[in-house]
Formats: C-alpha cells, structure tokens, sequence
C-alpha cells in the first residue's frame, strides 16, 4: 500500500502520518531526509525523534539516494518528507543534481515500496498561492510538484491535511492498513 500525505508547512502532516502508521502490525521504520544544517533543523528534528520514540520506529537518515536504502525486514515505512529529499538530490554534492533528482526519488519511491508491507509519504503542497519564483527555488517547486503528481497518480490513497485535519482525496483511511 503506498499513501501520500500532503500539506503546508505546519499543517500537521507529519503528526498524521505518524497517527497513520500507529495501526500498523509489525516493524516501523521512519526515513529521515531532514540535513541537520544549524540550530533550528537541529531543534526540529529532536522534536521528531522525540515524538516517534515511543512509537517503536526503526531510523534511517537518509538524505540522497533513496533507491539503494534496506530494511531487515519488511515494515512499514514512514518517509518524512519529500520536499527535503529533494532539495538534497538536487543542491546536495552527493546528490543527482538537478537534472536527475526527480527520477532519483522516483526511483527510490519504487524501490522501497517493493520492499516494504506499506510505504507512507509526507510531502509539501506547492503553487497553492499561485506565486511565481524564479530560478532555482522555481526549478525545485516544478520538480516537487511532479514527484507529487507521479506518487498521487500510483499511491492507494492520498491525503490532504490542513490544520491537524485530514481529507482524503484518493482512496480512505483504511486504504492503508
């Protein structure tokens, strides 16, 4: 089963893929792709280790190169997020650069969900206030929106979330368990 969740910044998105995966039988694993780069990413990620500890979860930091990440076994995987994925693949100097960084993930997307019972992914909406960007920051919010596009198009179910609230937009909750 594969499920995006997707929301704003500070939607609540990551709180409720982690609720998502509390009904799910057998191992966690939580793939990490936040860099901690300064104070502020260092305090967040805390904040999430803080949060899934209890949960039972397995971590995997991963930054770049998704497609090659195993498990012991297979689990549900919970991927947080996206957005930082890409940014990594495409700025990071181990990453795919920018040119292959979609396909990258993509790929990797795949891959782990063959190797998984279940695979939830958080992303970040994008063009919801029709603002335009130029270089770069636009080339990675195209990027991210298609990855976006191309998960939502092959997942079971896709879930909006906006103030801690889910909509279902793709499939039902229980699509995923």
């Amino acid at each position: 089963m594969l499920t995006l969740v997707i929301g704003g910044a500070a939607s609540g998105k990551s709180e409720w893929a982690e609720e998502l995966v509390r009904h799910c039988q057998g191992p966690r694993y939580y793939v990490a792709t936040m860099q901690p780069f300064g104070d502020e990413a260092l305090a967040r990620i805390e904040k999430h280790r803080r949060r899934r500890e209890a949960d039972g979860y397995t971590t995997f930091e991963c930054y770049t190169g998704l497609a090659n990440l195993t498990f012991p076994e297979p689990g549900t995987v919970l991927l947080d997020c996206l957005g930082n994925l890409l940014a990594n693949e495409m700025f990071a100097p181990e990453g795919a650069g920018t040119g292959d960084a979609g396909d990258a993930i993509l790929d990797g997307v795949e891959r782990v969900r063959s190797r998984s019972k279940g695979l939830i992914l958080v992303t970040n909406e994008v063009f919801s206030g029709g603002s335009h960007y130029a270089g770069d920051t636009d080339l990675y919010m195209r990027e991210l929106g298609r990855i976006n596009c191309c998960i939502a198009n092959a997942a079971d179910a896709v879930c909006e979330v906006c103030c801690g609230l889910p909509h279902y937009v793709k499939g039902k909750e229980y699509d995923i368990f």
